[in-house]
């Protein structure tokens, strides 16, 4: 009963409410910090178009409602229930900085009239802007209180549009923090590799899903490229996806069946870890997200394209010679050079891993995230 009578008051006495689009399953721990250590209550959308596995709403303390996402036009969708969140007794809304919501254009007018502070978190400028969507960011953004963004990139960018420095904070992104730092100290070097390959070549991972728009083609021509100079790699790739068969039939095309493991689907982070540790560089043709910060976390560092307006915030913790490299977008003969170079370079496998567990520590987890949002409520 008196836990009971905790939660009650917990959910009576918070002043800090979450409105978001999805409680995507990759977010559980910061919300889950955030329920913690900052009280809030959460109400989430119930559908987003793509394959997002949805977080457990119910092991949030304060979680509140699903609300219903109805699609207008194209991308445009109202999300049910939402605006009537403004005349409930919170001081801060932590919203989807989302300017394809309509409610929540409304959610920002209505809050902005009645004094009550509203924090975006989003994107923010991708730097492919149109000028049309350029005034209908400027005009939504606007009216917020504070603005949370992923990445320095999309700030800098903000900058340049006449957005106020003080009005932007990057509290970046996260993964299952803790848990991934309790496997990676009792991570050790093994023969995964070399025992499924019979070789011993340097080893190119991925993991996440195998889609038309990661580009993996470019990886596969790279690497039949630097075979034919005797250059020889072997490539894992971890994850199912459209595009899996097709990579199949290149493969076996460039003669590479030998050095290509199509691994297929992992869910598990025990198993991951052992995949994403052993290998020396992970590999991501196309855009890198959340991949980078799995990879990262584990210690394996990152290749990726140099065209940041089709990057997802994460190529931030690509640090060129210290936690991975970039390659010129769409070329494949790059990609294969920047292989080479990140060899010959990048010799001290123990120190470029330390690097890497050195960004995800200080930048991309849960606790620097919250500690951020902390500051900027108590502000």
């Amino acid at each position: 009963m008196q836990g009971f009578n905790n939660i009650k008051m917990k959910k009576k006495s918070s002043s800090v409410c979450c409105v978001f689009n999805y409680g995507s399953h990759y977010r559980t721990s910061v919300y889950q910090l955030m329920d913690k250590e900052l009280k809030c209550d959460f109400y989430f959308g119930d559908y987003i178009p793509g394959n997002i596995k949805a977080m457990d709403y119910k092991s949030l303390i304060g979680f509140k409602n699903t609300l219903k996402n109805v699609w207008i036009i194209g991308n445009y969708y109202w999300q049910c229930n939402s605006v009537g969140i403004v005349f409930k007794p919170y001081k801060h809304i932590i919203m989807e900085g989302e300017p394809y919501c309509v409610s929540s254009w409304l959610i920002l007018f209505l809050a902005k009239l009645s004094g009550k502070k509203t924090y975006t978190w989003t994107h923010g400028w991708y730097g492919r802007e149109s000028v049309i969507k350029k005034l209908i960011k400027k005009i939504f953004f606007s009216m917020a209180h504070h603005i949370l963004l992923y990445g320095d990139y999309a700030k800098e960018l903000m900058l340049k549009e006449g957005f106020d420095t003080e009005k932007l904070t990057c509290i970046y992104n996260s993964l299952d923090y803790d848990n991934q730092l309790a496997i990676r100290e009792k991570l050790k070097p093994s023969t995964i590799y070399s025992d499924y390959f019979k070789n011993g070549n340097k080893n190119l991972m991925f993991v996440g899903r195998l889609t038309q728009s990661k580009r993996f083609d470019l990886l596969l021509q790279a690497l039949s490229k630097l075979k034919s100079q005797s250059y020889n790699f072997n490539l894992t790739l971890i994850g199912n996806g459209e595009a899996k068969e097709k990579l199949m039939i290149l493969t076996k095309k460039l003669g590479l069946e030998n050095n290509v493991w199509f691994y297929g689907a992992c869910y598990d982070d025990q198993e991951l870890s052992a995949l994403i540790y052993n290998a020396d560089i992970c590999v991501s043709p196309g855009n890198i997200g959340l991949t980078a910060m799995h990879a990262m976390v584990y210690g394996t560092p990152v290749i990726t394209h140099d065209n940041y307006k089709y990057q997802g915030p994460e190529f931030e913790a690509v640090r060129d010679g210290i936690t991975g490299t970039f390659f010129e977008y769409g070329n494949s003969d790059s990609l294969a050079e920047s292989i080479i170079r990140w060899f010959k370079k990048s010799t001290d496998r123990d120190a470029i891993r330390k690097n890497c567990y050195n960004i995800i520590d200080t930048r991309y987890n849960p606790h620097c995230q919250v500690s951020h949002l902390k500051k900027i409520i108590n502000e």
